[in-house]
């Protein structure tokens, strides 16, 4: 069931600009893992769920950045935070929003 709909969701895109706007997720992964480092100034982006949708695509990636309580502080740091980013594609895979998600408080 799910190949027949990724199907349905690829072909209605068409064609655009002269290239398909068929996207597999291995192109997914990379656009977003991409727009993270450059936009986040990040080293370590891991994408770990990601899943296509109607019109695009949707994921959540780990991003390790530079604390910022100890920056903030004025502190030179190599103390990482561990965030969560929520990334939408569109089926060219442009960012379309992306948010950190709240921390997890146990």
């Amino acid at each position: 069931a799910h190949s027949k709909i990724l199907s349905e969701c690829v072909t209605e895109g068409g064609r655009e600009g002269g290239k398909m706007a068929k996207a597999n997720i291995e192109e997914a992964r990379k656009a977003i893992t991409d727009f993270l480092k450059k936009t986040l100034h990040a080293k370590d982006v891991k994408v770990i769920k990601e899943a296509k949708i109607s019109d695009g695509w949707e994921a959540e990636a780990e991003v390790y950045e530079e604390s910022s309580f100890i920056k903030s502080l004025g502190l030179p740091t190599r103390v990482m935070d561990r965030n969560i980013y929520e990334v939408r594609l569109d089926n060219d895979l442009e960012v379309q929003s992306y948010e950190q998600k709240e921390h997890e408080r146990h």
